[in-house]
Parts: structure tokens; C-alpha cells; sequence
């Protein structure tokens, strides 16, 4: 497996006024970027290549959509902060809120690179040290699955904090072209381009590859 590599020298944790912004140019804005959890003592790392946008109260796709409750509170509160959730009653995925407080909206990690840490993350998956990026962090609930992420510990933490267990960092890396395609996985809104991959990434390939044969089936 080719990992990607990351320069600690040049990490910078990204500010709240990144996040605060519609979440169609955060999403977009967070490829390239490094996602970090610190997990016992351990930097688990790996570069941000796709994400999805939900834009909260007009997007019926959101978990925002029907107002604010108590499990979709972080998306309505102040932006850079961690919406953990759960999937078909087994799989965590991770957002991070957008906007201004009380205007709700938030951004979905669908996939990363590994840089440090893969031994670890394989452990966590359950595969050999060996195993590809796509089946390691390929997916958001493999990519909480991998660096160790539940609601319990880690729902609702600021990540623009120095001391938060999850960063998201910026070292310079630019992504040289990016996809836009409609979200997938869900049954309302999915026509919308609100997808955003890394070119070059096989994980983004196999999604666009998936999104435009949904979008020409339509």
C-alpha cells in the first residue's frame, strides 16, 4: 500500500472561521487536509479525500432537516465541532459543523489516506497490516472504525482546540483537481452536487464512477 506523507513541522490546526462558512465550500476546502486523532498517546492521520456537504434546514438529506433535537444539536451550534452519529446500528461517521451558531449545517469525512498509525488502524478494522487504504478508511464508517472514533468519546469536541484528541491540520498540501459529484447513499436530495473527491484517489474514482452511473440511470 502507497501511503501519503505529512511534514509535522508544517501542521497548523485549522480556526473556527474556516468552519464558518457554507458547508459546500468547507467540504471542499477540507481536501487535502489531515485528519488526526490522538488515541493513547498515538497520532492515527490520514488525509481528508472525499467529503459530502449538508446544508441543514433546506436539505432533506441533513440530520438537520426536521429542526433541532437533542441528537442533532451540534449541527446547530458554533462551527469546528464533531457530530458523531450512528449507522445502521453498527457504524459511527463523523461530521464537523458549519456556520455560524443556530444556522445548522455540517460536513461528512467519507474517506482518507493513511499516513501514521496504519498498523494500528488495520488492528482496529480487523485486517493485516497490509490492507489497502480503500478497505482501511474507505468509507465513513470504516474511517471511524479505523482511527478509533464512537459518539461516546469523541461526539461533540472542538477541533480547533490545541488540546482536542481530534484536529483537523493543515501542512500545505493542495489537491491539483477535484470531483464534483451528486452525494450517495441516500434516498432525498440526490441529485444535488455536494460531493467533493481528490482526483487520483482510488476510493474517489470508484465514487464518481458510482455517482455518474446513478446520475445517468435517473
Amino acid at each position: 500500500m502507497l501511503l501519503m506523507t505529512s511534514s509535522r513541522l508544517k501542521q497548523t490546526i485549522l480556526s473556527r472561521s474556516f468552519y464558518n462558512r457554507s458547508p459546500e465550500i468547507v467540504a471542499r476546502a477540507l481536501l487535502g487536509k489531515v485528519l488526526m486523532h490522538r488515541r493513547e498517546g498515538e497520532r492515527l492521520t490520514g488525509r481528508i479525500v472525499e467529503c459530502e456537504a449538508y446544508l441543514g434546514l433546506g436539505d432533506p438529506a441533513s440530520h438537520a432537516f426536521t429542526g433541532l433535537s437533542s441528537f442533532n444539536s451540534v449541527l446547530f451550534g458554533p462551527p469546528g465541532f464533531t457530530d458523531v452519529y450512528l449507522i445502521y446500528g453498527r457504524y459511527y461517521c463523523l461530521n464537523v459543523s458549519c456556520l455560524p451558531d443556530g444556522e445548522p449545517g455540517g460536513v461528512l469525512f467519507r474517506a482518507l489516506d493513511p499516513i501514521e498509525g496504519v498498523a494500528t488502524m488495520a488492528r482496529l478494522r480487523g485486517l493485516p497490516p497490509t490492507a489497502s487504504a480503500k478497505m482501511l478508511t474507505g468509507g465513513p464508517g470504516r474511517l471511524c472504525q479505523a482511527l478509533g472514533i464512537t459518539r461516546a468519546a469523541h461526539h461533540d469536541l472542538d477541533v480547533t482546540r490545541a488540546r482536542s484528541v481530534i484536529q483537523i491540520l493543515d501542512d500545505g498540501f493542495r489537491p491539483k483537481t477535484v470531483e464534483t459529484t451528486p452525494r450517495i447513499g441516500i434516498t432525498k436530495a440526490v441529485d444535488q452536487p455536494l460531493r467533493f473527491v481528490m482526483s487520483g484517489h482510488d476510493e474517489a474514482r470508484d465514487s464518481v464512477k458510482q455517482a455518474t452511473t446513478k446520475s445517468k440511470l435517473k
